[in-house]
C-alpha cells in the first residue's frame, strides 16, 4: 500500500471515485465523481433517496466493490484495490446478518477468533463489548430469541469487537419502530463518542440524519450535493434538491433586484419583496426561486413581508401547520408552535400578514 499526502485528522478520503456499470453509452453511473474526505472520529452520514449511490459509496470503502476509477484512502495508505479482510474495517448491515444458532456471545467473538486471537483475549473483549451495549445478562441467549433492538446492538458489538478503524452501518434502523429507532439513535452516538471510532452511516431518513451526525453529504443521482454539518446542511442548502430533501420548506419565485453584501431583493407576483440572502455566484438579476422554512415564518397583526388566506389549520400537538394561499397565488405554510393550551386562535378563512425572519430567505439554484 502507498502513503499520499493526507490530512493529519482525515481517516477515510474518496478522490474523484467513479462506479459504472456495463460500457458505452449504455452505461449506468451509480457514483460520478464523488470526492470527500471523513474525518477521524467523526459521526459523517451519506443522505439521500434510494438509488443515489450512498450504499454504493459504502459498499466501495468496505471493499465489497470496486471503483471504476478514482481512489480510497484510509488513513493515508490507498485501499482502492484491497479486499475487505485485508482493510481495518467493519460494517454492519441493514439484516444485521447474526449467526442464529449462536448465542451473543458466540457471535461477538466470531470475528475475533476468526483473526486468531487468543482466548483469555477473547473473552475479555467480549465482556467488554457486552458492557458496552448492555448485554451482560443476555450472553447466553441465541440471537433469534431476542427483539429487534438487541439484535442491532449485538450486531453492533461483534463490529466493534476487532477495533476497526472505521465503522461502516448500512441503514442499521430501518427495520426498527418509531420509538426504539429513536431509543438507538441516542445509542449508536452514545457509542460513537465512548469508542472514538469513525462511524460512516447510511439512510435515506433527514430526521435521523440531522439528529446523530457530525457532518452530511446530501447524495442525489450518483453526485454529492452538499457536505456540512446538520445546521449548515439545514439552514443554507446548495441547490433545491436539498432544501426539498431535508426538511419542509416553502418554495416562493420572484424577480431579483441587484445582489449587494450577500444581500437583494425579490419581487413576487403580488408586488410584494422580500429581502433574501443571495450567494455571490448569484444572478444580478432575473427570475430567481428563494426558500423559507416553515418555522421562520410566522403570522403578525398588522403589516409584514407576504399576506395571504388560511386555507388549512393543522394540529400537531407541539405545533400547528397553518397551510395559505398567498396573494400572488403561491401555497405557503407556517409553522407555529403551540404554547398555550387555548391553541391558535388563527382559523381557515382568515387573512393573515405573514413576517418572515431576518436572514431566513434565501436563494437557491433549480
Amino acid at each position: 500500500m502507498k502513503n499520499t499526502t493526507i490530512s493529519d485528522d482525515c481517516a477515510v478520503d474518496i478522490r474523484a471515485v467513479r462506479k459504472a456499470y456495463g460500457a458505452g453509452e449504455s452505461a449506468f453511473v451509480a457514483l460520478d465523481n464523488a470526492t470527500v474526505s471523513v474525518r477521524e472520529n467523526e459521526f459523517f452520514t451519506l443522505l439521500g433517496p434510494s438509488g443515489c449511490g450512498k450504499t454504493t459509496l459504502l459498499r466501495m470503502i468496505a471493499g465489497f466493490d470496486y471503483p471504476t476509477s478514482g481512489e480510497i484512502l484510509l488513513n493515508g495508505s490507498d485501499i482502492t484495490s484491497l479486499p475487505p479482510f485485508q482493510r481495518p474495517v467493519n460494517t454492519v448491515f441493514q439484516n444485521y446478518a447474526l449467526f442464529p444458532h449462536m448465542t451473543v456471545a458466540e457471535n461477538v467473538a466470531f470475528g475475533l477468533e476468526a483473526l486468531g486471537k487468543p482466548r483469555t483475549e477473547v473473552k475479555a473483549r467480549v465482556a467488554e463489548m457486552l458492557r458496552l451495549v448492555q448485554l451482560e445478562h443476555l450472553a447466553g441467549r441465541r440471537t433469534n430469541q431476542m427483539s429487534g433492538g438487541q439484535q442491532q446492538r449485538v450486531a453492533l458489538a461483534r463490529a466493534l469487537a476487532p477495533q476497526p478503524k472505521v465503522l461502516l452501518l448500512d441503514e442499521p434502523l430501518s427495520a426498527l419502530d418509531y420509538k426504539l429507532r429513536k431509543e438507538m439513535q441516542s445509542e449508536l452516538k452514545r457509542l460513537q463518542y465512548e469508542t472514538g471510532i469513525t462511524f460512516i452511516f447510511v439512510t435515506h431518513d433527514q430526521e435521523e440524519a440531522l439528529t446523530m451526525s457530525d457532518r452530511i453529504a446530501v447524495m442525489s443521482a450518483g453526485r454529492i450535493l452538499q457536505i456540512g454539518t446538520p445546521r449548515e446542511i439545514y439552514n443554507r442548502p446548495a441547490d433545491r434538491f436539498v432544501a426539498s430533501f431535508i426538511g419542509e420548506t416553502n418554495f416562493l419565485t420572484g424577480a431579483l433586484h441587484g445582489v449587494a453584501n450577500g444581500k437583494a431583493k425579490v419581487t413576487l407576483k403580488s408586488g410584494q419583496s422580500v429581502v433574501v440572502n443571495a450567494a455571490s455566484d448569484a444572478p444580478a438579476s432575473g427570475d430567481v426561486t428563494f426558500i423559507v422554512r416553515p418555522e421562520h415564518a410566522s403570522v403578525v397583526e398588522g403589516s409584514g413581508d407576504l399576506r395571504g388566506i388560511v386555507e388549512k389549520v393543522v394540529y400537531f400537538g407541539t405545533h400547528t401547520h397553518l397551510h395559505l394561499r398567498l396573494s400572488g397565488g403561491e401555497a405557503f405554510t407556517v409553522r407555529q408552535q403551540n404554547g398555550s393550551v387555548s391553541g391558535s386562535a388563527v382559523e381557515a378563512g382568515q387573512a393573515v400578514a405573514v413576517a418572515i425572519a431576518e436572514g431566513a430567505a434565501q436563494v437557491v439554484r433549480a
